[in-house]
């Protein structure tokens, strides 16, 4: 585990309103904009760490089989969507096989 992730986790963490008890858990809700249709879709990630690693991460409620770290950023797949998290920048990426793409912010889930 990347300790970029973590410092990113944990700026996220201790933004007002977070309580102790869910510093092994981070929500976030993405707004992400499909192109090239210009569809807003709302994405709500879960993921689940500890002191040393990112244990799971779920998107929409399902958890992913896989996902890989790179310094700040999460990458996954759900479908056929491979999916780039960057949870230092709060922002989203996603390609669905080359044929629709989209991009958006991500906030921390209250």
């Amino acid at each position: 585990m990347k300790p970029l992730l973590l410092m990113a986790l944990a700026l996220v963490l201790s933004a007002p309103g977070v309580v102790a008890a869910a510093a092994s858990r981070v929500g976030l809700v993405c707004e992400a904009v499909y192109a090239p249709t210009r569809e807003i879709w709302v994405r709500r990630v879960e993921i689940t760490y500890d002191d040393q690693r990112v244990s799971a991460v779920g998107i929409d409620g399902v958890q992913v089989h896989s996902f890989a770290v790179e310094g700040t950023v999460i990458l996954t797949a759900l479908d056929n969507e491979r999916i780039q998290i960057d949870v230092a920048r709060l922002s989203w990426q996603s390609d669905f096989r080359g044929l629709a793409q989209s991009q958006g912010r991500c906030e921390r889930a209250v």
